[in-house]
């Protein structure tokens, strides 16, 4: 399914989904188109559902004087504009090339435009516009996009629920579909500081809406992210590499390949536990039902021809005769035979 799909058809009746997962590549091809495609080949070969870039200049993104935001330990460059510049190369041509390669190798392609440049020629190539936490208050840029009449998704780092709320009013004027992620803007964020309740937060509040996650922790086993759609999360986005020991930018607090098979199977057994949405016995459950459930059984002997009541009668295991809830039914019916104490009753019995 394409996630537009998946956001436009959305089924609010249901709180639980298996997760429409967004290997978020950034700009972790450092400006090598092999490197690029190497990403969207074994983000498809880790079972993501699509691979996500970051489409922005430096120098329409920050000032020169932007300090980091980021743990600088992991990343040594403390200017946002000396950072961003080093990996700014790719632009229209490029990423027309990687929508092209993602569609033979049946991936599906997005990249989160920083600007207003970017986000028009990215138009042509994306189906829905993803929005950045450190957009989330960029109200005129938010109507921007919102303008081409697109689903949006909407990362929600770092905002109050007012700023959520504000941001929501701008995309309901175009009166457009959307899916909000929680996130924390923390690189990297610490697990104890995911906050995955605030999933339920957001559904609550705005139940209208898609619920998602925007994941910053370690992958470590992956477990943040199988909590976040066992909350509700449908669409998982997480940064991605194609190595981890690599230093800086968004390596370091990135998943891999192999990162995503594990997850995939954790999600697969999970769901193998959730099984089916509607309530009803199994077949491996028939025995159970005849031999655990219990019958109306002679509490004591009942004559040929006596009429039933309450003290002839009690309740014992297997159910293969006539089921307690028929107890009103059965009294003031008179039994057709003799009955012995401790016999399991049945509709012959009876007149």
């Amino acid at each position: 399914m394409k996630i537009k799909d998946l956001i436009v058809n959305f089924d609010h009746t249901s709180n639980i989904h298996r997760p429409y997962v967004i290997a978020e590549a950034g700009v972790n091809h450092e400006g090598s188109m092999d490197l690029a495609k190497r990403l969207i080949e074994e983000a498809k070969e880790g079972g993501a559902h699509a691979i996500k870039f970051q489409t922005y200049k430096a120098s329409t993104i920050a000032s020169k004087e932007s300090p980091s935001y980021w743990d600088t330990s992991k990343e040594s460059t403390e200017s946002q504009f000396e950072l961003f510049k080093k990996y700014d190369k790719f632009w229209k041509s490029e990423y027309e090339k990687l929508k092209i390669y993602c569609d033979d190798v049946d991936i599906e392609f997005m990249s989160t435009p920083f600007d207003v440049a970017s986000a028009n020629f990215l138009n042509d190539m994306m189906d829905v516009f993803k929005i950045s936490s450190s957009d989330i208050t960029n109200l005129p840029f938010i109507e921007h996009l919102a303008s081409f009449g697109k689903p949006i998704i909407l990362s929600t780092g770092a905002s109050y629920v007012w700023e959520v709320q504000q941001a929501l009013e701008t995309i309901g004027k175009y009166n457009l579909p959307v899916c909000l992620m929680h996130c924390i803007l923390n690189y990297p964020t610490l697990n104890k500081n995911a906050n995955l309740g605030m999933i339920n937060d957001l559904i609550n509040r705005f139940p209208k809406t898609v619920p998602g996650y925007s994941d910053h922790t370690l992958p470590d086993e992956m477990e943040v992210l199988k909590v976040a759609n066992l909350l509700g999360a449908v669409i998982l986005e997480k940064h991605f590499t194609h190595d981890k020991t690599l230093p800086g930018n968004d390596h370091y607090h990135a998943m891999d390949k192999n990162d995503l098979i594990v997850f995939f199977k954790k999600m697969d057994k999970v769901y193998g536990y959730i099984g089916s949405h509607d309530k009803k016995p199994l077949v491996s459950e028939e025995i159970s039902r005849q031999n655990a459930r219990r019958s109306l059984v002679a509490l004591k002997d009942i004559n040929e021809g006596e009429t039933i009541k309450k003290e002839h009668l009690t309740w014992k295991r297997p159910a293969s005769g006539i089921s307690p809830r028929e107890i009103d039914n059965i009294i003031g019916k008179t039994s057709k035979i003799a009955i012995k104490e401790d016999s399991i009753i049945q509709w012959n019995m009876l007149d």
